[in-house]
């Protein structure tokens, strides 16, 4: 199913946990609404703007999926309103800048990103109709391990 004139469903919800594990990764019809209003208004701008495919290693996920991870249950993607991407050839925090100054959203998150090391973490970022907070944060960890996100 085509979500905007770069994006398929599949792309959306691919899951390599979820399919070496055996666990259903399966939007219903709300999630996948959120998902297309997601590449509308996010994932395909970034698309035509860079001209450059735009790799998503995590977009939809279970609640059961997020559980095996360790992700937390209130997160977005359980919902179909985020994805976790980077694009071919820009700089990741580049690009997480390019977002922030061009495009609304509700969240954007520059994940382990290292200075000098432009294909270093990835972009978290979402969509939610009607009420983006236009929230920008850096996701690192602390010197226990442990993760940390500081305004950004």
């Amino acid at each position: 199913m085509k979500l905007s004139a770069n994006f398929q469903l599949s792309e959306l919800v691919k899951s390599q946990v979820a399919e070496r594990k055996g666990i259903p990764n399966n939007p219903s019809p709300a999630h996948i609404d959120n998902l297309k209003a997601l590449c509308v208004n996010v994932l395909q701008p970034i698309r035509s703007h860079f001209d450059a495919p735009v790799l998503i290693s995590s977009g939809y996920r279970s609640a059961e999926v997020c559980l095996t991870i360790g992700s937390s249950i209130k997160s977005q993607h359980i919902e179909g309103k985020a994805a976790d991407i980077e694009v071919v050839g820009v700089d990741n925090k580049e690009l997480a800048e390019w977002i922030r100054d061009n495009l609304e959203f509700d969240q954007l998150i520059l994940e382990f990103y290292r200075d000098g090391e432009p294909d270093s973490g990835w972009i978290h970022v979402s969509w939610n109709s009607g009420e983006n907070r236009n929230q920008t944060l850096k996701a690192l960890r602390n010197e226990e391990g442990k993760v940390e996100y500081k305004p950004w």
